[in-house]
């Protein structure tokens, strides 16, 4: 969870869309949807109430949500298409450097993977390896849908959780 920060409070919902809304990928309406008039507390408290958002939307918009992140090293990425936060992320984790070799076995199993649940292969990548990458995509091919789903909103509210650590430090050190 995010490190202890001020209560967070913006005057109105555009504005806290405009300051947090981007850390759900393409998908600003969690923020939209988690404003409050009186603001939050501190910021576990705010993006608990993102995660509620999320876990309250219909399975449509959950859909819609998980369609909206970029498959790891797929086209989006070669193309230079990523938003920043994915393009630090997928970076971090070396998928910027992949070998031909395994920018096809990404390929493939993206594919399979897309092709069985209806929806791109989600990870916080952070937290692997090139190796675990492609062995964590190869593992949950397999799964259910079901699980996947419930998998990949986790996988979702752990990067949403990283983007707002992220930011809140970035904020902590313009602020000293």
């Amino acid at each position: 969870m995010p490190p202890p920060f001020p209560a967070i409070a913006a005057p109105n919902a555009q504005t806290f869309v405009s300051m947090f809304g981007d850390l759900f990928e393409h998908s600003p309406w969690v923020a939209a949807r988690a404003w409050r008039p009186e603001g939050f507390p501190d910021a576990v408290s705010m993006i608990e109430t993102m995660m509620q958002v999320v876990a309250a939307a219909t399975a449509e918009e959950q859909l819609s949500l998980l369609r909206a992140h970029p498959e790891l090293a797929g086209e989006a990425a070669l193309a230079g298409a990523l938003t920043p936060e994915s393009e630090y992320e997928q970076a971090s984790a070396g998928l910027d450097r992949l070998e031909p070799q395994e920018i096809e076995a990404v390929r493939r199993l993206n594919a399979a993977y897309r092709e069985r649940h209806g929806f791109p292969f989600i990870l916080c990548v952070r937290h692997y390896t090139k190796r675990d990458i492609l062995s964590e995509l190869e593992r949950r091919t397999s799964r259910s849908t079901e699980r996947e789903h419930h998998e990949a909103l986790a996988q979702v509210a752990c990067i949403a959780v990283e983007r707002l650590e992220k930011r809140l430090q970035h904020i902590k050190q313009h602020d000293l």
